[in-house]
């Protein structure tokens, strides 16, 4: 029951960042002062969750194809189990190394066009992983 749970968390969360990537230049003018938009300074703190849910759910899911075998060949779950594994990890480090320079301005030595590039490729990614493993949960309630 956790395990589907779960998954609809990771699901209603990847729609949440998903809606809101695509629609917020729709209401929300950028400015210098304000680059984005009040409800990501909400959304980051939830986008913790699934992070932290496709780390956990996605080792598990690679220790089990792992610890099947399988005579060395590479199958579409052993793909699937692997990406939404490393996924999740790349996408949890670059999250937490923007959002950290968001929340203590001076963290690292970077520019506002590389934080804005890297919100991007996490706003990007992380729907399509969170949305993938929701799927799987929900479908296979976490058991292969």
């Amino acid at each position: 029951m956790l395990k589907r749970i779960s998954g609809v968390i990771l699901i209603v969360m990847a729609v949440a960042v998903a809606v809101q990537t695509i629609v917020e230049p729709l209401y929300h003018t950028s400015s210098e002062g304000q680059p984005y938009s009040p409800l990501w300074s909400i959304l980051g703190w939830l986008m913790i969750l699934p992070i932290v849910l496709g780390v956990i759910y996605g080792y598990h899911r690679k220790k089990d194809v792992d610890s099947e075998g399988g005579n060395g060949a590479v199958t579409r779950e052993f793909l699937a189990a692997n990406t939404q594994f490393y996924g999740f990890l790349f996408v949890g480090i670059i999250f937490l190394w923007n959002w950290f320079n968001q929340i203590s301005p001076g963290f690292t030595a970077i520019g506002a066009d590389t934080v804005t590039l890297v919100w991007i490729l996490v706003d990007a990614a992380l729907p399509l992983l969170s949305g993938a493993m929701g799927m799987f949960l929900l479908r296979t309630d976490g058991n292969g």
